[in-house]
């Protein structure tokens, strides 16, 4: 499945996110790493949903949706790397995420709220299995690991599958014809 192949775009967003803010170990790194590795995550995966996400939207959506839930998550945690603060830290951006990124869906999606809602599990999720891969999370990353990309874009995809329906041909070099607000 081709969202699964998104999970590139966790280390190369993740580098580019520590690049700019460095470790995530203040609320200004925080917000500004998050919002930079947002922002590229969200390219990664507009790239990768052939035509489903409209760009204008999701890339936006999910640089802030992560800058504000990484600051929360972040300073919920006082910064710890153990495997409970990752965790929670992890829900606490996903929810903020899943919820900006809900609102970006396009007008056609099913029951968008549920990607609201499987976000800070999933994203808890890709914490629990970069921690538990024995990843450096000591080194106070922005985003979770390549186990942890995997992890989440493997539920994920499956679950954006279902919730964004397949375009047909013409429609997917249009997507601005589809593009509307959040129902």
């Amino acid at each position: 499945m081709l969202w699964t192949a998104g999970f590139i775009a966790f280390p190369i967003s993740g580098l580019a996110g520590t690049a700019v803010a460095g470790r995530v170990d203040g609320p200004i790194a925080a917000l500004l790493g998050g919002v930079v590795c947002g922002l590229v995550l969200g390219a990664g995966q507009v790239l990768v949903s052939r035509g489903r996400l409209d760009p204008r939207r999701w890339v936006p959506a999910t640089g802030v949706g992560m800058g504000a839930g990484l600051l929360l998550g972040a300073v919920v945690v006082d910064y710890e790397t153990t495997l409970t603060a990752l965790v929670t830290m992890g829900a606490l951006t996903g929810l903020l995420l899943g919820v900006a990124q809900a609102v970006a869906l396009p007008r056609r999606a099913h029951l968008r709220w549920a990607w609201a809602a499987a976000v800070p599990v999933l994203w808890a999720l890709g914490w629990a299995a970069t921690t538990l891969g024995g990843i450096s999370v000591e080194d106070q990353f922005t985003v979770f690991g390549a186990y942890g990309a995997v992890t989440f874009m493997a539920i994920s995809g499956l679950l954006l599958h279902y919730l964004l329906p397949v375009l047909p041909e013409a429609d997917r070099r249009s997507p601005s014809r589809h593009v509307g607000a959040a129902s």
